[in-house]
């Protein structure tokens, strides 16, 4: 079986949520199956894994409708994307699509610093589920992020395709952390400013927190920067303005706890991502975050600072954050990208009908006879699969 992933929404620089999904699931994928990936910047390469490509146009461009006469040429048996968006005009492969969530009709207010016609567009398009209906009516199958989100959408009766939840996951480290408690008083927030973060939450609570800092480290405008600080109590925000992979780690391995008052989510990987460094996760009690934190997390009203400082309080309880620092090591070893891939790649399978034996999927990059090196021998053309940039 071949297989296409769409990876033109891997960063140049830096991962954000839908890149490193990408980036690690096509890495795993590769392990089972004959993977061609699909980018539209070359600069794509270096976040991702060394495997045959084909180059495409942006998912942005007037011509994504037809970009499935790019893939065409490929002769894939199966194409994924990590969007609902792919352009599928007179395709000639099975078509699986992601929905990762349904936040924006929950929570339809665009990002504060789009310009006016974008967040009417915005506003416009998600007033009814019409036009996603249309999208996911293209696939053959839906993935999703989440088993909560799955039931949401089968609540909203948005499709009647295949529906598989193939959630993100972190690569474990090494060795299992074994923290102490810290001596400090840190506490750290991974996400957007989007208004149903409601990163406010988090620093009204600041002011029944004294001594605690907050570590914002993602990229927010001024403005952002300007509301949260009359907000929150004198010096104990600290903006990061983004961070590397290393930056974050350094700041989860010395955290008291990583906070979210989100309203809303599909999944929540830096709550995944925190129980894995053995940092105790302090968030909202929404379904999708009992989904992801699981017995380890410490729960609380989003609409109530109090209670967040309350539960951040709890873990100053002997032996409560050892206890939530283990549980939370304990309950990411659920999350795997080669679960998740396993189950893509299942349903690849169940598309085309393939009834072989797993343990006989083709691996890309696995030496033959024919070619001892295990690379791609195509011809460097933008229709034909490349092997290196």
């Amino acid at each position: 079986m071949k297989l296409v992933f769409d990876c033109r929404y891997t960063r140049f620089e830096r991962h954000d949520g839908i890149s490193r999904y990408t980036a690690e699931l096509v890495t795993e994928l590769a392990k089972l199956a004959d993977v061609t990936m699909l980018i539209s910047d070359r600069r794509q390469l270096a976040m991702l894994p060394d495997l045959p490509w084909i180059m495409g146009v942006t998912p942005t461009s007037l011509r994504e409708p037809w970009v499935s006469l790019t893939v065409n040429k490929v002769k894939p048996d199966v194409v994924f994307s990590p969007m609902q968006t792919m352009g599928s005009v007179g395709r000639k492969y099975r078509l699986i699509v992601t929905l990762h969530d349904l936040i924006y009709y929950r929570s339809p207010t665009p990002p504060r610093d789009f310009s006016w016609a974008v967040r009417a567009g915005w506003r416009v398009y998600h007033l009814s589920y019409l036009p996603i209906r249309m999208l996911l009516r293209r696939a053959d199958a839906v993935v999703t992020g989440s088993f909560t989100t799955r039931d949401e959408i089968h609540e909203a009766k948005l499709t009647d395709r295949d529906l598989t939840v193939v959630r993100s996951a972190v690569r474990p480290p090494a060795e299992p952390p074994r923290r102490k408690q810290p001596t400090g008083r840190e506490l750290v927030y991974m996400g957007s400013f989007m208004p149903y973060k409601n990163v406010e939450t988090i620093a009204r609570a600041l002011h029944e927190l004294p001594g605690y800092t907050l570590h914002l480290l993602s990229r927010g405008s001024d403005n952002d920067r300007a509301r949260l600080t009359n907000i929150a109590p004198a010096d104990s925000l600290v903006f990061h303005g983004g961070v590397n992979d290393a930056e974050y780690i350094a700041a989860l391995s010395s955290a008291t706890a990583l906070v979210s008052a989100s309203r809303d989510e599909g999944f929540g990987i830096p709550l995944v991502e925190a129980q894995a460094a053995g940092t105790p996760i302090v968030v909202s009690d929404i379904p999708v975050f009992h989904e992801v934190g699981g017995d380890a997390a410490l729960f609380f009203d989003p609409d109530d600072p109090s209670a967040l400082a309350a539960a951040i309080l709890t873990l100053e309880e002997p032996g409560e954050w050892s206890k939530r620092s283990e549980l939370g090591v304990a309950h990411a070893a659920d999350f795997s990208w080669q679960e998740s891939a396993r189950r893509l790649y299942e349903l690849a399978r169940r598309l085309t009908g393939d009834t072989a034996p797993v343990g006989d999927a083709p691996v890309t990059g696995a030496p033959t006879a024919e070619n001892p090196t295990g690379r791609s021998t195509s011809s460097p053309r933008d229709a034909l699969p490349h092997s290196g940039a």
